[in-house]
């Protein structure tokens, strides 16, 4: 059993249908495009969470664990892990264009190093393109200490989802393969 060390939750400005995951340092991961997973895209080494809204707040969570926790698909709609590298221990979760009004805990919670990230999200559907003054859309972003391994999809079934996956091409495919 994975034993949480710490949690945090906020709300988290999105611009642009983004919200980003990042280390002030450097590259965390290799480029995954969006069209791969529906969720998460990784450009020039910064995690991009893709949300269904187009701008306003969404509740994000931060749990972090000693090992990898229990997975449960109950409750969310997509589920995605993948691997990020922290060069400077301050692997955090930020907004694109706007700072948090209050920062979540560290992602890297056991210092520079190989983290595995699962990312949950739910309510992608409700307002999609809209700005609303409610939120609409949570998410769940987990972590521990993990050496490198491939993307792993854990679930699919939101609507916004399959529409960003339908944008995928086989050329992409051999690129951003294994």
């Amino acid at each position: 059993m994975s034993v949480e060390v710490e949690r945090g939750n906020g709300l988290v400005p999105v611009a642009y249908h983004q919200f980003k995951i990042s280390d002030e340092d450097g590259p965390m991961a290799p480029d995954l495009a969006y069209e791969h997973n529906g969720l998460v895209e990784v450009e020039d080494g910064v995690a991009l969470v893709h949300t269904g809204i187009h701008t306003g707040d969404v509740n994000v969570t931060v749990a972090m664990y000693e090992t990898a926790p229990a997975s449960s698909t109950e409750d969310w709609d997509e589920i995605l892990e993948f691997s990020a590298h922290s060069a400077s221990g301050e692997l955090m979760v930020r907004g694109l264009m706007a700072d948090l009004d209050e920062e979540l805990p560290v992602l890297s919670f056991n210092g520079p190093g190989d983290y595995r990230l699962r990312v949950h999200a739910c309510g992608r559907d409700t307002a999609v393109d809209l700005v609303p003054d409610e939120v609409t859309e949570w998410y769940l972003i987990q972590t521990w200490p993990a050496l490198p391994a491939p993307v792993t999809v854990l679930r699919q079934s939101d609507s916004y989802g399959a529409s960003l996956r339908a944008r995928w091409c086989p050329v992409n495919a051999l690129r951003y393969a294994g």
